[in-house]
């Protein structure tokens, strides 16, 4: 059951403007110090690179220090900015309430350090405004991503995300950078949904937008690290792993109604060429072809050499097997294009269901043979091995046409 129990929004300066197109909301907690000149930065950026009208949300999370002060005289010096104050903690709370009161079009989080560089804003909420993607999140895990960083805290976002990859099947790079935007209608949908008011609240909006089959934008973005930051790195850690056990049994007993919003949001999938002949199916017919008569030749050559040392099944196990191994990885990269890691324990297991087919077919007509003739050649043992990996090379295709053409868009 969702919790939709509000913390009381104590105060709200909001001053008359022009509905924005983009609302650009900074969290923030006893920042006194760092918040009046990143503020004036942020503004003056969105002023001088921004061709929408915008607005710059702080929402205080029940600071202590003389933050909403400063956030006051912020909202008072510069057109645009409004302040939001909350009498409990949370970042997840804080964006939960300003996203859900805000008129804007897109919504934005950042945070109030600053650590992303700012020429990815533009680039990472034109694709929502332009109605391509739904969310748009930076990542510090690109290639082209520029980033400064301590090892301790390189290790962390790391194993945190391939932690969300192994229990969540996560497709997006970076959960926890602190720059990400998403529309307000599909806010409207995913944030009752959601029930982290803190720092694993924005983790867990991706992975509901991402099996609703809602389009995530990616933007590598240049970062550095604020040495003055003040996570607990310890207790986060905890509160995210419950945080991934929680939401990993509630999508496991379909306890969310992902079906509704899927159906409202999810992308369709993309309709099939007119002849109804698969994308790419000439080229990659041909080139398993070329793997294929590599493979049997390298599957007879080390037949032929095994045999009188091993016998015949023996022989023609260990042989398939190899050549079984080497055609799954050549598939992957050459015939279907695939490279790194990405689903390769999967496409190597329906290799090896293959390979029992294969083996199979093999057995069974060198045992039919051997039944037939009582001392047959070798000759007439390489004749009908051929034509019985002829028949397992057709199986063999569809299965990895199967496993890493139709997957891999799912």
């Amino acid at each position: 059951m969702i919790d939709t129990t509000e913390v009381r929004v104590t105060e709200w300066i909001q001053p008359v403007v022009t509905a924005p197109i983009l609302d650009v909301v900074i969290p923030v907690y006893n920042e006194e110090t760092d918040l009046g000149p990143c503020v004036r930065r942020l503004h003056a950026h969105l002023r001088a690179n921004v061709p929408y009208p915008f607005r710059i949300t702080i929402a205080d999370n029940a600071s202590v220090d003389g933050t909403l002060d400063v956030a006051r005289s912020l909202a008072a010096d510069l057109a645009g900015v409004e302040v939001l104050h909350l009498d409990a903690k949370g970042r997840g709370r804080a964006l939960r309430a300003a996203w859900s009161a805000s008129p804007a079009q897109v919504l934005v989080y950042m945070d109030v350090d600053l650590s992303t560089d700012l020429a990815a804003l533009l680039p990472l909420v034109a694709p929502l405004i332009s109605g391509h993607s739904d969310l748009a999140i930076g990542t510090r895990l690109a290639r082209t991503s520029r980033v400064v960083r301590g090892t301790k805290r390189e290790v962390i976002s790391r194993g945190y995300n391939l932690l969300l990859r192994g229990t969540l099947a996560v497709r997006f790079s970076d959960a926890q950078c602190g720059f990400k935007a998403i529309r307000a209608d599909v806010a409207a949908q995913l944030l009752p949904l959601v029930r982290d008011t803190g720092w694993f609240f924005d983790t867990e909006l991706l992975v509901l937008a991402q099996r609703a089959g809602l389009r995530i934008h990616e933007v590598p973005v240049d970062w550095v690290d604020d040495p003055d930051s003040r996570v607990d790195v310890l207790a986060t850690a905890l509160a995210d792993l419950r945080g991934i056990g929680r939401l990993g049994r509630a999508l496991f007993t379909g306890a969310l109604p992902l079906r509704h919003l899927r159906e409202q949001f999810g992308r369709a999938p993309l309709a099939p060429p007119p002849a109804r002949v698969p994308v790419g199916l000439p080229r990659q017919l041909g080139r398993f072809a070329l793997v294929g008569v590599a493979s049997t030749v390298a599957y007879l050559l080390l037949y032929v050499a095994t045999r009188g040392v091993l016998g015949a099944q023996p022989a023609n196990l260990l042989s398939l097997l190899i050549t079984a191994v080497a055609n799954t990885a050549a598939n992957r990269r050459l015939t279907f294009g695939i490279t790194g890691r990405w689903g390769a324990g999967r496409h190597h297991l329906q290799g090896l269901v293959a390979f029992g087919l294969g083996l199979a077919l093999t057995s069974g007509s060198l045992a039919l043979l051997h039944a037939v003739v009582a001392a047959p050649t070798r000759t007439v043992e390489l004749a009908v091995l051929v034509v019985a990996n002829l028949a397992a090379t057709v199986l063999r295709f569809v299965l990895l046409r199967y496993a890493m053409h139709h997957r891999r868009g799912g």
